[in-house]
């Protein structure tokens, strides 16, 4: 290993796309517990979109190297790691640092790939599908009959959301432009346009009694009406706000207020509750079953997956090289499913 060079993406501070520079390094060497991975496929989600700006939750100090999840081939491994790892093509949820040639990464994190699926259809399920899966059957557990709404059913999360709604037998509702209709029909779900009239009461047409489930990626001012809309018993998952995205000022506030509201709701005696789900959440408090649960629920997405209930959508494949222009292909709403960097 010595003497093997890597490419990495650096993000330096609030900056353009293109802004972002491409650097070479030293290939890392694993610590004891890690192993190397040589990337395959990083994905360009909404949290780099936030991060660039400065407006992701918890993102770390600048700079960084952006890349919330990465699929490869183990390279190299730390004392205490099995060695026959090296050559498996694993998946990792890692928050940054994917977007790289060679990620380290702790090899409890490691959730393997079945064979058959490709590194790209892989990369699209890893965050999407995970955030996807325990929103909609630990979260809201929504059960075969129920009506969901899912807001930005056209996205990277939607778009996976309401695959596994359907799949659990859901009733789905979903949001989007005009462009993403025909393909949302194509799954079973009634697509709503979210820039067309009242969405609220297009919504309370197609379910007069209130929808079972509400997932919320917007957030601002609009949560409220998305809590409107459930029935008793219903479930409120926000997940995002995404609607302060170019906003300037406290990054935390977004979310906090959220997180006021929801708690307020939850204290009245109405049936139905509200949170805001966070894909972290537990991990400071058990890092063992946090992972043997997201583990377990990114093998279910998977499963999904070869059975064909679940289609990875790629709407582009960019080398590292070129992250500066996959970043505002993917900010630019104009693409359907996931933009995929490579090596």
């Amino acid at each position: 290993m010595d003497g093997e060079r890597m490419v990495e993406v650096v993000l330096p501070g609030v900056v353009a796309p293109e802004g972002l520079e491409v650097r070479e390094s030293a290939v890392p060497r694993p610590g004891p517990g890690q192993v190397v991975l040589a990337m395959e496929a990083s994905g360009v989600s909404f949290a780099e979109q936030q991060m660039r700006r400065g407006r992701y939750y918890d993102q770390p100090p600048f700079p960084f190297v952006p890349g919330y999840d990465v699929v490869g081939r183990v390279h190299s491994t730390g004392e205490g790691v099995d060695p026959a790892l090296v050559g498996r093509r694993t998946a990792a949820l890692v928050k940054v640092g994917g977007w790289a040639t060679h990620v380290r990464v702790d090899a409890g994190d490691l959730v393997p790939v079945p064979d058959g699926l490709g590194p790209d259809e892989a990369e699209t399920v890893v965050v999407n599908g995970i955030t996807a899966w325990q929103m909609l059957h630990r979260r809201a557990r929504v059960r075969a009959g129920q009506t969901v709404l899912v807001l930005g059913a056209g996205g990277g999360v939607g778009s996976v959301l309401v695959q596994l709604a359907r799949a659990a037998g859901a009733k789905v509702i979903g949001t989007a432009s005009p462009r993403h209709h025909d393909a949302l029909r194509a799954l079973g779900v009634v697509p709503v346009d979210y820039r067309a009239g009242d969405v609220p009461a297009r919504v309370r047409e197609l379910a007069p009694g209130g929808v079972d489930a509400v997932f919320d990626h917007v957030g601002g001012p609009g949560v409220r009406e998305s809590w409107r809309l459930l029935a008793r018993g219903g479930t409120l998952v926000c997940y995002g706000t995404a609607s302060t995205r170019d906003d300037t000022g406290s990054k935390q506030w977004p979310v906090l207020k959220i997180l006021a509201r929801t708690a307020l709701w939850n204290a009245l005696p109405n049936g139905r509750r509200a949170g805001f789900y966070n894909i972290w959440a537990g991990r400071s408090f058990g890092k063992d079953r946090f992972r043997a649960r997201l583990r377990a629920d990114l093998e279910q997405v998977f499963a999904a997956v070869g059975r064909g209930e679940v289609t990875a959508r790629i709407a582009a494949r960019l080398p590292l090289a070129r992250a500066a222009e996959a970043l505002r292909l993917a900010e630019s709403g104009t693409v359907s499913g996931k933009v995929v960097l490579t090596p």
